[in-house]
């Protein structure tokens, strides 16, 4: 059995976790029609909370109504919400779990069905090729709006402060707006906010530090960042390192790296300037040569599904490792892990080649495990690919309309 697997670890703040396994984020598309939490999001996080986890990072919470990633999600943007989210973080700390809120907006990456924002540093489309219609046209950003979002991340953070949870994480990576004016191929502005790194970075640091000015020094802050956008021309590992540093200034807790965004999903796995990621751990390559410069705390993710894995990453100077797929189908994988090393979380997969919608179906798939995990039943050991996507699609058809019913503009 791994020792380093299940010590403790305190972070910067002050906050103290049981081990070194954390859920990563996977967004639940489990909201209600207000986008907020209820009675399925609280059953789903009790099962990870009981399941042995150190830490849960939730699903991401966007910081504005009218800009989300999908119907089903969840958005935290006023004092209404508090009461549904403080039953949420209330059932993500069972059994001493800490559990910190992912926070995001999604930039560029709103589908067209949305009819919502539709945002980004420049006005530079997604090229999806014959999918690109999938997603609306973005406009580049006022210095007004830029200011705008900085504040909306400021209050999220202060509500979910307020609602109870241990922290925030602020979502940088897989191609969401943060990570889209760090990303020199889709940020070509030519002011403060574009052009050298520091400028491209300015986003991410003005948001760190507006949370800090809101929220008490005990309240954890982290950032998802990408170790690499695996697109030709993209961010990649040496601007990341460059951008660790410049949060280490910030004394933050920690930072999980991970890599890619819709037009490359590396966090399925899939990269688009051909470069091989690990079989699991995929971006532990990355992340060593990150955590070999700094003291700062890193975290890896992705496609993590034995303790052995877990065992090598924290090995390599790494403290923190995510698991994310494998909870939706063994959500108490670090119980069974102490109980059986040996054993193996099976994760489903889809058997298109067709890069999109190799993941859409990636996503559905989960999609699909943790509804059923919302809704007290166990996870699925066989699916059929296209029955699921297609099942995926016309549920996203349905809270769509819903959405476009209840959202207030």
């Amino acid at each position: 059995m791994s020792v380093k697997a299940f010590e403790k670890i305190s972070l910067n703040s002050g906050l103290t976790l049981k081990n070194r396994c954390v859920k990563a984020a996977m967004e639940e598309s489990l909201g209600n029609e207000k986008q907020q939490p209820d009675g399925h999001i609280e059953r789903l996080y009790r099962r990870w909370s009981a399941g042995g986890v150190g830490l849960i990072i939730t699903g991401n919470v966007m910081v504005d109504k009218l800009a989300m990633t999908g119907p089903g999600g969840l958005a935290l943007v006023d004092e209404s919400a508090v009461e549904a989210f403080a039953k949420q973080a209330k059932a993500g700390q069972q059994d001493d779990t800490k559990i910190i809120m992912q926070i995001n907006h999604p930039g560029r990456q709103v589908y067209r069905k949305m009819n919502g924002k539709v945002l980004s540093p420049s006005a530079i489309p997604l090229d999806l090729g014959k999918h690109s219609k999938l997603f609306g046209t973005p406009r580049a950003m006022t210095e007004e709006e830029i200011h705008d979002v900085v504040q909306r991340f400021a209050n999220t953070a202060k509500l979910a402060e307020k609602a109870g949870f241990n922290g925030i994480q602020v979502h940088a990576a897989h191609g969401y707006l943060i990570s889209q004016f760090l990303s020199p191929l889709v940020n070509q502005r030519d002011d403060i906010w574009g052009g050298c790194l520091e400028n491209r970075a300015r986003l991410l640091v003005d948001v760190i530090k507006s949370i800090k000015a809101v929220v008490s020094a005990s309240f954890s802050i982290s950032v998802k960042l990408n170790s690499a956008d695996f697109q030709r021309g993209g961010f990649d590992v040496d601007e990341a390192q460059q951008v660790v540093e410049m949060l280490s200034d910030l004394a933050i807790d920690f930072v999980e790296l991970s890599g890619g965004s819709y037009e490359s999903a590396a966090m399925q796995g899939i990269t688009k300037d051909g470069r091989t990621l690990e079989r699991e751990a995929y971006f532990l390559s990355f992340a060593q040569q990150i955590a070999e410069q700094t003291t700062l705390p890193i975290m890896t993710t992705g496609g993590v599904t034995q303790l052995s894995t877990v065992e090598r990453v924290l090995e390599n100077d790494i403290e923190l490792v995510g698991i994310a797929s494998a909870l939706a189908f063994e959500p108490a994988l670090i119980n069974k892990w102490q109980e059986a090393p040996q054993f193996r979380a099976n994760i489903l997969h889809p058997s298109f080649t067709d890069k999109t919608l190799h993941a859409l179906g990636s996503m559905a798939i989960v999609r699909r495990q943790l509804i059923r995990l919302g809704q007290g039943k166990q996870s699925q050991k066989k699916q059929c690919s296209i029955f699921t996507l297609v099942r995926d699609q016309l549920r996203s058809a349905r809270l769509t309309q819903r959405y476009l019913t209840n959202v207030k503009r």
